[in-house]
């Protein structure tokens, strides 16, 4: 299977030929035109200013045309475009969880035929992330990764360490901040079963000094001692022991991040969003903790996993070239401080939290425009990595709705551990070994 996999990523003219692209992109004129165009940007989030977007066309004479689509639709629309070999947009997201699906079906332009992905390594450190096969499906516009949060002010009240070196420390310190009455439920876990619940287990499991999965995509956390089969206990224990607030059994994690963290309810999330300080956090209207809460390093093993968005070109897309000219320009380090509001809010991107260069992330950091933007350089250069090694398997999907289902019910005691554990690494068991179709 793997072998097929590479074969399939041969060549850009392989891989359409094998998606039934013919009329439309070999050797016609259309594809190849970098100018006087309108390219259409589906993506789920709001677009850049429109005299940013503005600029752009003017520089390039490519119009944008940005579509947003909620990100479960839009899973569903580029799926469907694929599966269909149709048209719908000519650059889309690329989210890190799907690259190994993406790249099984042929569903995107390998980039680096595109553009010069080589050249974008070293400012990029989560560009791995989007890596399948030796082959890139997508580039980062974010750096998002999980990253332990504290409530300074409540762990100072308790008399604890705000920097625990190990999870033995780490949870002491959540156990004497609830014994000392500074918060009922010091720790916020979201155990609602969703994606959420499935990072946050793996950046525990990370803590723990392992991951889920070995770069053969084979599980090894069925084993009591095993990392993985740690971190579920150590979750779970929390929730049923009395860390986690009750009402966090129902709770996705921007929610538990909104309505528990920021509120002041809980002292800490072990696997919390990079930025989310200052897009969260510190706004006033929006938090009752502004000031109070920093980003520290993991205890145990200092790793911070890489949840990155990405941006890519369709296989089906019109004007493919144009496409990568446009991510170019929306991926580069100085459009990305820009989104962030280095230069003011008139450039700023609704929602922009963290840009994926490294050069961006400092420049931030050193004129103080990104509250904690010392520590977030620092993580984003020696400890982001990704949650699977060789990107994510192509059936990640159907593991993750394992993961977060059997989680959620071993914290709502339908399950044990044990049962919760091996019924998941039984559901990985069976789909790194079975032959996937086409299409699923």
């Amino acid at each position: 299977m793997r072998a097929a996999l590479r074969a399939g990523w041969l060549g850009v003219a392989v891989l359409l030929s094998a998606c039934g692209v013919n009329a439309s992109l070999e050797g016609t004129d259309e594809s190849e035109r970098t100018t006087g165009v309108t390219i259409t940007v589906d993506m789920f989030n709001e677009p850049p200013p429109k005299a940013t977007l503005a600029a752009f066309t003017k520089a390039t004479g490519i119009a944008v045309n940005w579509v947003v689509t909620d990100w479960d639709s839009l899973q569903t629309k580029i799926l469907a475009a694929t599966k269909a070999r149709r048209y719908f947009a000519d650059a889309t997201d690329v989210d890190w969880s799907r690259v190994g699906q993406l790249s099984r079906l042929s569903a995107f332009y390998p980039m680096e035929t595109l553009i010069d992905t080589k050249a974008l390594a070293e400012d990029m450190p989560q560009l791995t992330s989007f890596t399948s096969h030796g082959h890139v499906i997508g580039i980062p516009y974010d750096a998002m990764f999980d990253v332990l949060t504290v409530n300074k002010e409540m762990f100072a009240a308790a008399g604890v360490s705000a920097t625990p070196a190990t999870m033995e420390e780490y949870t002491a310190a959540l156990w004497t901040i609830k014994s000392k009455g500074v918060a009922a439920y010091p720790l916020s876990i979201p155990f609602a079963p969703a994606e959420g619940l499935s990072t946050y287990w793996y950046q525990v499991t990370a803590a723990f000094g392992g991951t889920v999965l070995d770069e053969k995509h084979k599980q090894h956390f069925a084993d009591p001692a095993s990392p993985g089969y740690r971190a579920a206990k150590w979750m779970v224990d929390a929730y049923r022991g009395g860390l986690v607030p009750p009402g966090n059994l129902d709770l996705a994690d921007g929610q538990a991040q909104q309505t528990v963290m920021a509120k002041g309810l809980a002292a800490s999330t072990f696997a919390d969003y990079s930025g989310n300080i200052g897009t969260l956090y510190d706004v006033p209207s929006a938090s009752s903790v502004v000031h109070k809460i920093a980003y520290v390093a993991t205890p145990g093993t200092p790793v911070n996993n890489s949840i990155p968005d990405g941006i890519g070109v369709p296989v089906h897309a019109k004007y493919p070239k144009a496409a990568a000219r446009f991510i170019e320009w929306f991926t580069s380090a100085g459009n990305q401080a820009d989104f962030a509001g280095i230069n003011g809010v008139d450039k700023a991107m609704p929602n922009y939290s963290l840009p994926s260069h490294l050069s961006a992330v400092r420049q931030l950091a050193e004129k103080g425009q990104l509250i904690g933007g010392a520590e977030l350089a620092t993580m984003l250069k020696t400890s982001s990595r990704p949650i699977f090694g060789t990107g994510a398997p192509s059936w990640y999907p159907h593991f993750s709705a394992a993961v977060y289902t059997h989680l959620h019910a071993a914290a709502a005691g339908e399950e044990s551990v044990d049962t919760a554990v091996r019924a998941i690494a039984a559901v990985a068991d069976r789909l790194s070994s079975r032959v996937i179709t086409v299409g699923e």
